[in-house]
């Protein structure tokens, strides 16, 4: 160990073989760590002459006299899903004797850091976040972690940390619902997603990837396209119909996408389900007040909601394992409406 810098609780924990969550609970003298293994990180922190920061002392002092308030972190409000998930967080916070506080990235990794620090600051007792969709570097995460705050991810995951977290079954949910697509009679089917940097756009592709093999159809490139808004899907869709072999259905990775897909199908000329067939995935309100209305996956935004804050406040109570990550899977249905045909 290098005693040239001071000893920090990263360098404990890689001594110890233990997590770096199961040094800050021993060092603040948590009751979810063993009392035997709380006595034995403490006396190493003494004997090496471990000095905690400013952060882990307000911290530690937050554990005595606990604070109520859970962090949310939201990368846009306007998007019905995340609207439905923070009402679940906000409605089992509540039964539960915890207010929220929420806070917007709008989809940077710069604002995301910034919200980060400033919710250490105000001592919440612990966050729950899906990241922006241009984050590639998690330190600001890592810093969490590392200060003992409680971590639960929902939607989008941060795979550089073995977190807690709560996602849809996006893999089955796609699969399934392209599988209904082929089952219609459709055989060019374009596929929409977000970024690949995500793991929820991973898991969408791959389960479209795997229904166009399941049932013996080929992956044609030129019909995926990083798209996962309305304006964007108005923009490119104009030429992806005008292509010799055009799609005869598109699968997008949320409804708004799917809705701006429909308008330029249907200014095109073209009849929906009859000629060209249409899902989404959300299932929000705008999904009904379209014509036709919108066949999506259902995500089930409000139980996401729920099950992460129930993580959250498990963590923080103690009655969850701050070395175990919990991973909660929220399964999808497919809503048939009137953009698709009946088998």
């Amino acid at each position: 160990m290098n005693d040239k810098r001071q000893l920090t609780m990263k360098d404990i924990a890689r001594e110890l073989g233990v997590s770096v969550a199961t040094v800050s609970r021993a060092l603040s003298d948590s009751p979810s760590i063993s009392r035997e293994r709380r006595q034995s990180i403490q006396q190493f922190a003494r004997e090496h002459n471990y000095f905690p920061n400013v952060i882990a002392e307000q911290l530690r002092h937050s554990r005595r006299n606990p604070s109520r308030a859970i962090g949310v972190i939201v990368p846009e409000l306007v998007h019905y899903y995340f609207s439905s998930i923070l009402d679940g967080i906000e409605a089992e916070a509540s039964a539960r004797g915890y207010q929220i506080m929420v806070a917007k990235s709008n989809e940077s990794y710069d604002r995301e850091v910034q919200i980060c620090e400033a919710m250490l600051k105000n001592k919440v007792c612990g966050i729950i976040v899906s990241q922006a969709k241009d984050t590639e570097r998690y330190d600001h995460f890592e810093h969490l972690v590392a200060a003992g705050v409680p971590l639960v991810f929902y939607d989008r995951i941060c795979p550089a940390l073995n977190a807690s977290r709560v996602v849809v079954d996006d893999y089955m949910g796609t699969l399934n619902a392209v599988s209904y697509l082929i089952a219609t009679g459709c055989k060019r089917i374009a596929f929409y997603g977000a970024p690949m940097n995500m793991e929820i756009a991973k898991n969408r592709y791959n389960g479209y990837r795997d229904a166009l093999y399941k049932h013996g159809l080929s992956l044609d490139d030129a019909l995926v396209r990083i798209c996962d808004n309305r304006a964007d899907a108005e923009r490119i869709t104009p030429a992806m119909m005008r292509m010799e072999q055009r799609p005869d259905a598109f699968f997008a990775v949320n409804d708004e996408t799917a809705i701006g897909i429909l308008s330029v199908v249907k200014r095109l000329g073209y009849v929906v389900p009859d000629e060209v067939s249409i899902c989404g995935f959300t299932n929000g309100f705008r999904a009904t007040v379209c014509d036709p209305m919108l066949t999506t996956v259902e995500q089930r935004g409000a139980q996401v909601g729920k099950e992460a804050a129930d993580i959250l406040i498990g963590l923080v109570e103690g009655t969850l394992d701050a070395d175990h990550a919990e991973k909660r899977i929220v399964k999808t249905r497919l809503v048939v409406r009137g953009t698709t045909r009946h088998p």
